[in-house]
């Protein structure tokens, strides 16, 4: 009886595993974005670096645009 629960629960999972596969395949066709919006913007990072070359410290530049020192090191590079 347990091993036909066993199995009838291991079936289960792998169904479950298949739709979420497929549905996160048809997001993306969609053309849907997953993970993390960037923190900085390819125009802020411009602004973060200009005022970098301008002499500013960085970490006040990072501050500024409410980010973490080596969120803005990355941005950069």
């Amino acid at each position: 009886m347990w091993q036909m629960i066993g199995i009838l629960a291991e079936l289960e999972r792998s169904l479950i595993s298949e739709r979420t596969r497929a549905g996160v395949k048809a997001a993306k066709r969609r053309g849907v974005k997953f993970g993390r919006k960037p923190k900085l913007t390819a125009l802020r990072i411009e602004l973060a670096r200009k005022q970098i070359e301008r002499g500013e410290d960085r970490g006040k530049v990072a501050a500024s645009f409410n980010v973490n020192r080596t969120t803005l090191y990355r941005a950069l590079v």
